[in-house]
């Protein structure tokens, strides 16, 4: 079906809305929909709003209980549930297991982020980015930090508590096509090394909630000891695109306790289009819609 505008769509049709436009059109456009139809968003209009979970599928599956609490404050028939910026993907979902298990305390990251991350508008040009790096993405780095925060936090009293996890980003852009690479450094609460990771990753594949779902894949983490991986050219389509890898696994001498990795995330697949097919077959399953 081809429309040219949202006032064209008959909503009463449809159980569910997928909305991939900016920022600036999506509110108007989301709220319109979500008065009367759930919306899945990759767009960061409501982000940040405090009824508003921020939702990775598998990794914070209890904040999809916010998205009554909103309809119920906007008197909505349905609701909108964004997925995070697609440089904070990988990293909450690489933090969640050692957040839980040994207490992350302080995180900081540096992204090596793909041109496609950069989106149609406004883009990168090939002359800025042949042969080049890109130090600085605007508001990408508040980005990361906010909703890291958010989406590891809890959920208490029909809002989002922020997890209390300092949280410090570098964020930059690379001449390579698809998936973001991101050096990270996290300082624990408890003593861990990449044994210890290893084991929390593996106990994470065993028991993420999205196991069997359509677009699942076979191991939501994949944790190589070999210091060359994870690479874009070789694991932007591991399961899929779907999986996150995570290599370069070492302890880190900075902290009393803590650990330095590196992570792969493919930034349209997990990070965007496909981790929202994702996302509404988990809230299907939880009778969202």
């Amino acid at each position: 079906m081809t429309v040219g505008s949202v006032d064209d769509l008959d909503l009463s049709q449809l159980d569910l809305v997928f909305s991939a436009v900016e920022s600036k059109a999506a509110r108007g456009i989301e709220t319109k929909i979500a008065a009367l139809v759930p919306v899945i968003s990759t767009s960061s209009a409501y982000r940040y709003e405090e009824d508003v979970p921020i939702l990775i599928p598998g990794i914070n599956d209890e904040h999809a209980e916010l998205l009554e609490v909103q309809k119920k404050n906007r008197d909505w028939k349905g609701w909108v549930a964004p997925l995070p910026n697609c440089t904070t993907t990988g990293l909450a979902i690489t933090l969640k297991p050692l957040y839980e298990k040994y207490g992350a305390k302080k995180v900081l990251m540096t992204s090596m982020q793909a041109i496609s991350g950069a989106g149609r508008t406004p883009g990168v040009s090939a002359m800025s980015i042949s042969g080049n790096i890109l130090p600085f993405i605007p508001n990408e780095e508040d980005k990361v930090r906010k909703e890291t925060k958010k989406i590891l936090g809890r959920l208490k009293d029909g809002k989002i508590e922020d997890a209390d996890i300092g949280v410090s980003s570098t964020c930059t852009r690379v001449p390579v096509i698809d998936g973001h690479t991101e050096s990270v450094f996290v300082e624990t609460a408890k003593e861990i090394d990449p044994q210890m990771a290893k084991q929390a990753y593996d106990d994470a594949n065993r028991e993420i909630t999205v196991r069997g779902l359509p677009s699942a894949p076979e191991n939501y983490y994949a944790f190589h000891e070999d210091p060359t991986r994870p690479q874009p050219r070789i694991d932007r389509e591991v399961g899929d695109g779907m999986t996150t890898t995570i290599g370069r696994v070492e302890k880190e001498d900075l902290f009393d306790h803590g650990l330095k990795y590196v992570l792969f995330s493919h930034n349209k697949k997990m990070g965007s289009a496909k981790g929202a097919v994702l996302l509404a077959e988990s809230l299907y399953k939880k009778g969202k819609f």
